[in-house]
């Protein structure tokens, strides 16, 4: 079957391509899901009919889930829609209820800064590191285990060990080919007059706000104030949300979006690959090409301290982490879980080097984005 090609990651490098028979070998393998069981929150899936120990489970001694009962309300960052099912499937193998608030990571970190150590949320499940960072700051979050923490590489969890990544997902620009010939390999193409007017963003959401924050941490406040003008005058498109972008760019609306790399593939699969002309440029090496991640903290005061932990754990076992990359295309980052096929590896990317944790100044970079004009729709 011919394939549609999708992703290109710099104008050197090779482009890959997704086909449909991709796809949709990838969504048929969810149903799979449902059977799989936990044979320890940090452990490794088993099947239906065996439960053999699994090598890199924590023992019950470091392991949280050991002992957990009860339930847990958590603050969702992460959407209904893609996380749903897994808080589900988390209640089938522990035996812990969840009570779930879904909101903006951004927002829902602010409510539990004001609510302090009277916040009902047992659990923080954040779209992002810095809302994480800005919680931990705070000192609300407790220490997770080194059995949980181990499980992902030291760049995708917090130093001070209270939140642990649990998926990654890199920046991109988004374009359509029937109007760019040659998309941008870096943020600096972008503020180039010739695409004024032809750029697609989303103001409030947490990525595009943790892109500007890492800008501040590693350009400097001066810098980055004079790429975020210089952005603005090119009058970039406001859009609600990143799947408007997407949508937008597909469409033909404006040439180019910025946005994260799996907004792409969710369209695909929802669609089919002959309906999906836009592909995703990567920005090996820029700033542009940051590499984010979804995290998960448990509060230091929580009614039920030890099942919280245990969320935290089961999110980075084997079962969870094969989830977010067949639910939602995003990066493993348990070593040994294969990524999704049509994605370069992290090492191609080169994302650029900063502590997740520094991302935790969203106020400040807000109030930057509002001094320049890009904050609201």
């Amino acid at each position: 079957m011919a394939s549609i090609p999708l992703t290109t990651l710099s104008t050197t490098t090779v482009t890959r391509t997704t086909s449909r028979r991709t796809v949709s070998t990838l969504l048929a393998s969810l149903a799979t899901l449902g059977v799989f069981s936990l044979a320890a929150c940090g452990g490794s899936e088993t099947s239906e009919n065996t439960q053999p120990a699994s090598t890199d489970s924590p023992s019950d001694a470091n392991d949280p889930c050991a002992s957990a009962k009860g339930s847990l309300t958590v603050y969702s960052g992460r959407s209904e829609k893609l996380v749903a099912d897994l808080y589900t499937q988390f209640t089938s193998d522990t035996g812990i209820a969840v009570e779930v608030r879904y909101g903006d990571s951004g927002e829902l970190a602010g409510q539990i800064l004001t609510e302090g150590n009277a916040t009902p949320a047992d659990v923080f499940f954040s779209q992002d590191a810095g809302a994480l960072g800005a919680v931990s700051e705070a000192g609300l979050f407790a220490e997770l285990e080194d059995a949980v923490l181990n499980r992902v590489a030291a760049e995708y969890r917090s130093e001070s060990n209270t939140w642990v990544g649990t998926s990654g997902r890199a920046r991109v620009v988004i374009f359509n080919p029937t109007r760019v010939s040659t998309p941008p390999t870096s943020i600096d193409d972008l503020v180039d007059p010739q695409w004024s007017g032809k750029i697609g963003f989303a103001p409030t959401n947490a990525s595009w706000q943790s892109f500007v924050t890492a800008l501040r941490v590693l350009r400097g406040e001066d810098d980055a104030r004079t790429w975020l003008e210089a952005f603005a005058a090119n009058k970039p498109v406001a859009y609600e949300k990143n799947g408007a972008v997407r949508d937008a760019v597909n469409a033909g609306e404006v040439a180019l979006g910025l946005v994260n790399h799996y907004y792409l593939y969710e369209k695909i699969a929802a669609e089919g690959a002959e309906n999906v002309v836009a592909q995703n440029q990567y920005l090996p090496g820029d700033i542009g090409g940051l590499v984010n991640v979804a995290g998960i903290g448990a509060l230091q005061n929580s009614d039920n301290p030890t099942g919280g932990r245990c969320l935290a754990s089961y999110l980075v076992s084997d079962i969870a982490q094969k989830y977010f990359v067949e639910k939602s295309f995003e990066y493993p980052l348990v070593e040994g879980i294969a990524q999704f096929e049509e994605l370069p590896t992290l090492e191609e990317l080169d994302p650029p080097s900063i502590d997740l944790s520094d991302l935790q100044s969203i106020a400040e970079t807000q109030e930057l984005l509002n001094d320049v004009g890009l904050l609201s729709l």
